[in-house]
């Protein structure tokens, strides 16, 4: 079977060169491999866990398929903050998220962790436009965390994706309509 650090290699080529720099240094085995299990420190306080926690589900929502919570997104991004960055890669995340958090306050007066589905998604979309405080930036690293920790989740690799380790016979006619996974080897 696949294992995380090949599928780290993977998503490595599907973000290019403006991959997240602990990302970045995970594909390229620039580091040593980190223990299983929880995060050697907290990064995140209570409130800014339960917000990040809400956003990887808007990210990668449940649909037919698990969503973010259920693949263990969250804790990989706390884990991938806590032994895998640097301090300074963990600055734009933790920036971002209280940013959307002041903005969920101002304009909807609830925590960001308990706003509607639609209000996390527009305040989402307010950083994915760069229309708050580091917005651009933390949008797009928390995207690829929130992508790559589904993708290489086993969730990821055998519910939304198909594992065939040697597939089928090469088909170049096969019509498309009749594909019902990607297929990850």
């Amino acid at each position: 079977m696949i294992d995380r650090r090949d599928a780290l290699a993977g998503m490595a080529a599907m973000f290019g060169a403006a991959l997240y720099a602990p990302l970045a240094r995970a594909a390229t085995g620039q580091l040593t491999p980190i223990s299983a299990g929880p995060p050697s420190a907290a990064v995140f306080t209570a409130e800014q866990r339960a917000l990040m926690t809400a956003l990887s589900e808007r990210v990668m929502p449940t649909t037919d398929t698990p969503g973010a919570i259920t693949a263990g997104v969250p804790g990989y991004i706390e884990k991938l903050l806590a032994d895998w960055s640097l301090p300074e890669d963990r600055v734009p995340i933790i920036a971002g998220l209280d940013a959307i958090e002041a903005r969920s306050r101002s304009d909807y007066k609830v925590p960001g962790a308990t706003a509607t589905p639609a209000q996390q998604d527009a305040l989402l979309t307010l950083a994915m436009n760069d229309q708050l405080p580091g917005g651009a930036q933390f949008f797009e690293s928390f995207r690829q965390m929130v992508v790559t920790g589904y993708f290489t989740s086993e969730v990821g690799i055998t519910q939304e994706r198909e594992y065939l380790p040697v597939p089928g016979r090469y088909d170049g006619a096969f019509p498309y309509s009749q594909v019902n996974k990607v297929y990850s080897s």
